[in-house]
């Protein structure tokens, strides 16, 4: 594991499953927790282009299932196994 910084969503969700409290081994570098998940940049890109797009217009552009094809960086399992 390189010495990347916690994924900020991944640290939030470490926090809840420890009664609200940022876990003591949870510091500047990345745990197995906290690791960045890769993931498709074009994936990201179209998912937040369709979160915009239905924010602005008012009309169903499939966010959700851009959203849902993307790795969920809050659970507890490793989404890679």
């Amino acid at each position: 594991m390189a010495k990347d910084q916690p994924e900020a969503l991944a640290t939030f969700a470490a926090s809840a499953r420890n009664d609200g409290q940022k876990p003591k081994d949870i510091g500047l570098h990345a745990t197995d927790e906290t690791e960045a998940i890769p993931t498709d940049p074009k994936k990201k890109a179209d998912a937040a282009t369709k979160v915009l797009r239905e924010g602005v217009l008012h009309k169903d552009q499939g966010a959700d299932e851009a959203i849902d094809d993307l790795p969920d960086r809050t659970r507890d399992t490793d989404p890679r196994s």
